[in-house]
């Protein structure tokens, strides 16, 4: 079973966008798919899917000790594909206990499907991280804006922070090193590179278990709402972040151009790749499908350097090719008359408000940086 858990830096990337269409796209072609929505603290998954409120989801697996996790499995409409509910409306879910939260992975792990997609809550919480790293190859979902590149970092290195303490044997130097570290002061300001060589100078037992752990952890990237070829290149950006000060090589699997389709596709409580299939943002679904069916390797061993390489490149033409139909998209339907001149110009005007709010903010979060990086990084 593929256990593929989708998570974002911060809320509103399209996250649980991807995991209800890409779930539908794997179940499409003939492989047993279960979705789960561990967004314990706002459940909403069923809502893309379509379905009215569930009676029981996973926290009344917790609360009601005559419900079994199977019992939580509702068909959809969909062949091949089931669903977990989460719950929202049940108080302390979004805070499961370690015991809680152990039991839930094993349960989740003990499920008889070839793709497990698991929709994460947004942020860096212990439990998400935990279970982001159920997987060597989970999906990290962002967009081209700088905060939310930034948040995608940020949770790729908690991600390895806590491969690092998990590695580390209790009382060992690294790990006391690493406490000491890490107490009341924010883990963004330590430079990891740094760190290992420390824990490689003075404790090589604790660096060699952190290695061993960390050598099949390479997660996938997946940049959503594009508006231009150019945005890959942000994608880039972020790859070199994580190499230069994680030591973490990124596979790119793929990219999405913002789509108002989706929008009515929810108002009509479907989802996209059902309410329009051959739409841009179905299609771009759809090949990020195929590629998780072409891999297909039981150990789950990371790519090389050169087929990594390949992704990224693979992503960039992508970008091209699906910006070209965009753009022939839109002269079909001014050439129709479906679209006015005035639609486009008033597409146009709310396009540069919002380029100019995110520019904004950009240069607002670029002063920070530098701020931050004046203040210098601890080791």
């Amino acid at each position: 079973m593929q256990i593929i858990p989708i998570a974002s830096g911060k809320g509103g990337v399209g996250k649980s966008l991807l995991a209800a269409n890409l779930a539908i796209a794997l179940a499409q072609n003939g492989k047993k798919v279960i979705l789960a929505d561990l967004d314990l603290g706002g459940s909403n998954l069923h809502l893309i899917l379509g379905l009215r409120s569930l009676p029981q989801g996973i926290g009344t697996f917790f609360t009601t000790s005559s419900v079994k996790f199977k019992d939580l499995l509702v068909k959809t409409d969909v062949p091949n594909l089931l669903f977990i509910p989460g719950d929202s409306e049940i108080p302390g879910m979004a805070n499961l206990k370690p015991a809680q939260k152990r039991s839930l992975i094993t349960e989740l792990k003990s499920l008889d499907a070839e793709f497990l997609i698991i929709d994460l809550g947004a942020g860096t919480g212990s439990n998400t991280i935990d279970l982001f790293l159920m997987s060597s190859h989970g999906i990290i979902v962002t967009t081209p804006t700088l905060t939310s590149t930034l948040n995608a970092y940020f949770f790729l290195k908690n991600s390895i922070f806590r491969i690092l303490d998990t590695s580390f044997k209790k009382g060992s130097w690294a790990s006391n090193h690493l406490k000491m570290l890490t107490t009341g002061a924010s883990i963004q300001k330590i430079y990891v590179p740094r760190f290992l060589d420390l824990v490689k100078k003075e404790d090589p037992e604790s660096y060699q278990a952190y290695r061993a752990h960390v050598e099949y952890f390479q997660p996938r990237l997946v940049f959503n709402m594009l508006e231009d070829p150019k945005d890959v290149e942000k994608a880039a950006k972020v790859r070199r972040s994580t190499k230069e000060y994680l030591g973490l090589d990124l596979e790119h699997l793929g990219v999405i151009f913002r789509d108002e389709l989706q929008d009515i596709a929810l108002g009509s409580r479907l989802p996209i790749i059902l309410y329009k299939p051959q739409s841009l943002l179905s299609q771009a679904i759809y090949r990020i499908a195929d590629k998780l069916i072409q891999f297909d390797r039981a150990d789950e061993a990371p790519l090389d350097i050169e087929a990594l390489e390949e992704t990224h490149q693979v992503a960039a033409m992508e970008a091209e090719i699906d910006f070209e139909a965009k753009i022939a998209y839109i002269e079909d339907l001014l050439n129709t008359g479906a679209l006015s001149i005035g639609d486009l110009v008033e597409t146009i005007k709310t396009q540069q408000l919002e380029m100019t709010k995110l520019r904004n903010e950009n240069n607002l979060l670029k002063s920070k940086i530098v701020k931050a990086i004046n203040g210098g990084f601890t080791f």
